[in-house]
């Protein structure tokens, strides 16, 4: 329940599509249809549905309102039915022998073995309780965008499939090789282009480096600064799949040894903590370069007093300092495509990089 308080791990996703006429009345109907509902004695093994972010047992939404501004808050609910391996293997194995008494057989085949198997398997399911999740969702309606609160491939594809079912609108992962800016931009690259699957973690390495260069002080557009720092972990790797290899850093004086040492061996920053300070707002989170998942995002102080007459105001304002977090993560990484994409990249940037691999 991190987006109501607390640290927030997500996910972003694009919207697309066009969004229908009536669009709140649409969603009230879709929402609704597609809400969770619990069965009894059901053996599915995985059952999903949206329910209220503040009330998880609200899934008619009729005690809380999901619509909030130019957002929609509500939650994905998943309730799983998971078989303990050791009681499956028993209760095989007693029904086997039960099966084996019964028909006076001496063996079993396996067509026989795997009805058993089934039949053990569902009643099991029948009389288990399920085990619940719930991820938060903010959904910036204006900017197309989706906040999920799940870093798992897994639940990312459920959520994906029960949104397009819902609302009957595609969304997709962000991924930084997709910005704009690179668009047509690999072949203009001045010396040895990217690889643009790797871009963020060629971002993330940039970004220690220029993290370091002024004492944490990195200008971003239009002449205004941040103040960034690497905190506690590092994790390097070269390649991708079963053929990477990575080495993680802890502690400062590793962090300068070793992980200097990873990236002139031809390893890139995948996974960095991040001390963020803009605008008189400082964040700290797990940034994760291929994805741009912010994990475990602490958020600044708030003062803010809710009152009866605005119960939805510090909600509102954990979306706004969430927001501007990524908001100044994607204006440093504009910031760095810019460069990479440009003769400065290859005249001063490489330069100042490999002077700083040598101290």
């Amino acid at each position: 329940m991190g987006l109501l308080k607390g640290n927030f791990s997500f996910a972003q996703f694009h919207v697309d599509g066009q969004l229908p006429e009536a669009f709140l009345n649409f969603v009230n109907s879709r929402i609704k249809a597609n809400s969770f509902r619990e069965t009894a004695k059901s053996t599915e093994e995985k059952c999903l549905g949206w329910v209220s972010l503040t009330d998880v047992l609200d899934a008619d939404f009729e005690n809380a309102n999901y619509a909030l501004g130019d957002y929609l808050i509500f939650s994905l609910r998943v309730d799983r039915k998971l078989i303990p391996p050791k009681l499956m293997r028993i209760k095989l194995l007693e029904e086997e022998r039960r099966f084996l008494a019964e028909s006076g057989k001496n063996r079993i085949n396996k067509s026989m073995a795997a009805g058993i198997k089934e039949k053990v398997k569902l009643e099991l399911l029948t009389r288990l309780d399920p085990v619940p999740s719930f991820y938060d969702i903010c959904w910036a309606v204006g900017q197309n965008k989706i906040y999920f609160s799940s870093l798992a491939d897994k639940v990312a594809d459920d959520f994906a499939d029960l949104f397009k079912k819902t609302f009957s609108l595609n969304i997709r992962r962000f991924l930084p090789q997709e910005n704009p800016l690179i668009a047509g931009k690999p072949g203009e690259a001045v010396g040895p282009p990217p690889e643009i699957s790797l871009i963020g973690r060629e971002f993330l390495t940039w970004l220690w480096y220029k993290s370091e260069e002024r004492n944490g002080r990195i200008t971003i557009a239009q002449g205004e600064e941040v103040e960034l720092n690497f905190l506690k972990r590092i994790v390097l790797e070269a390649g991708e799949g079963e053929y990477s290899q990575g080495v993680v850093c802890h502690g400062i004086h590793a962090e300068l040894k070793e992980g200097k040492e990873a990236i002139r061996q031809g390893k890139k920053v995948k996974e960095a903590g991040i001390k963020l300070s803009y605008n008189q707002n400082e964040w700290e989170f797990t940034f994760k370069a291929d994805s741009f998942h912010f994990q475990s995002l602490k958020l600044p102080a708030m003062d803010w007093q809710e009152t009866p007459e605005d119960p939805s105001g510090h909600l509102l304002e954990r979306i706004y300092l969430i927001e501007n977090a990524v908001k100044t993560m994607n204006n440093l990484y504009e910031s760095f495509l810019r460069i990479r994409f440009s003769a400065q990249w290859e005249e001063k940037e490489l330069k100042s990089l490999a002077g700083w691999l040598k101290r």
